[in-house]
């Protein structure tokens, strides 16, 4: 599968000015943020990318939280392993998912050990001004810089040096481009995926507040929740919700409120009928994704009676 290409408009809502994105610019220039060590492409060895390296001439406006899911929850947290697992990353990128080098601008290791991820992602943020251009977030790898952290963090937490260098390399990333805390997301906020696991997901607005305090600002609190995340096999009111919706889009499931093979099929339906991704990070690998109910597939199935976010609102209660 290639790389996908942005969208004319985020889907679901994900929408930011100026001066949302940029707007702490003045209060951060006397924030103490710690530049954190990078270790580039060349410094792990990494193969020549098959493409050529685009660069967007702007500031990401999103900083995107990932998981690996392999190698695994492993206890090797040293830098060699770290260098290691950019080399399998890239092979498993540009080998498996055909793309022209790795996907993500940086990778954080269970050690604590940030590597350069895409070739030139750290030059370019040494800049400030622009922003290489990735393929870990379908259609959307235009406004976004995208990080992934090793391991899989669906059921268990990340390591405590995971969690400090990810706060270091956000705050610093932030600093750089001047983005706000609010604008720090998981991959699932943008397509419907487990990445970047249900734990680690779970502490965004905690990351979200530990960036802020390494910049020295307030973090205002979100709008409105993010779209839930549905997965084959669940049951309850969002379920049933979701099922009047696809019934209404013509899609002939039950109304039962179980995420079942009819569902299922539907959901991989619309999702082929729109061009999205079903298989746009390594979050895959842990289990077939392909039928996800998540942030852009709601949009598609809403009535068009409500906001964004007031549906958003209304399917978090």
């Amino acid at each position: 599968m290639g790389e996908a290409t942005r969208r004319a408009v985020l889907k679901g809502g994900l929408t930011a000015t100026a001066v949302g994105a940029l707007g702490f610019a003045t209060a951060r220039s006397a924030a103490a943020v710690t530049t954190p060590v990078i270790h580039s492409t060349a410094e792990w060895n990494a193969r020549p990318a098959s493409g050529a390296i685009v660069v967007e001439n702007h500031k990401p406006t999103y900083i995107v939280v990932h998981h690996t899911v392999d190698p695994g929850n492993n206890t090797d947290y040293s830098l060699a392993h770290a260098l290691q697992i950019s080399r399998d990353i890239q092979n498993f990128h540009m080998d498996t998912r055909g793309w022209i080098d790795t996907g993500q601008q940086f990778t954080n290791s269970r050690g604590g050990f940030v590597t350069e991820g895409r070739h030139r992602s750290l030059e370019i943020l040494r800049g400030g001004k622009q922003h290489v251009q990735g393929a870990n977030v379908a259609n959307h790898n235009s406004e976004c810089l995208g990080i992934e952290n090793e391991g899989l963090y669906s059921t268990v937490d990340v390591p405590v040096a995971l969690w400090n260098s990810l706060v270091q390399l956000i705050a610093y990333i932030a600093h750089q481009y001047g983005i706000s805390p609010e604008f720090i997301k998981g991959h699932r906020d943008f397509n419907s995926t487990e990445c970047c696991g249900q734990v680690l997901y779970n502490r965004l607005p905690e990351l979200r507040n530990a960036v802020g305090q390494q910049l020295g600002v307030s973090v205002a609190r979100l709008d409105a929740p993010e779209w839930p995340l549905l997965k084959p096999g669940d049951t309850g009111p969002r379920v049933l919700t979701a099922q009047r919706f696809l019934r209404a889009a013509g899609f002939g499931v039950p109304t039962d409120g179980v995420f079942g093979k009819a569902t299922a099929d539907a959901v991989s339906a619309l999702a082929a009928e729109h061009g999205l991704s079903r298989d746009s990070c390594t979050a895959a690998r842990a289990s077939d994704e392909s039928a996800y109910l998540g942030s852009d597939i709601w949009p598609l199935i809403v009535p068009a009676d409500r906001s964004t976010a007031a549906w958003r609102t209304e399917l978090a209660r």
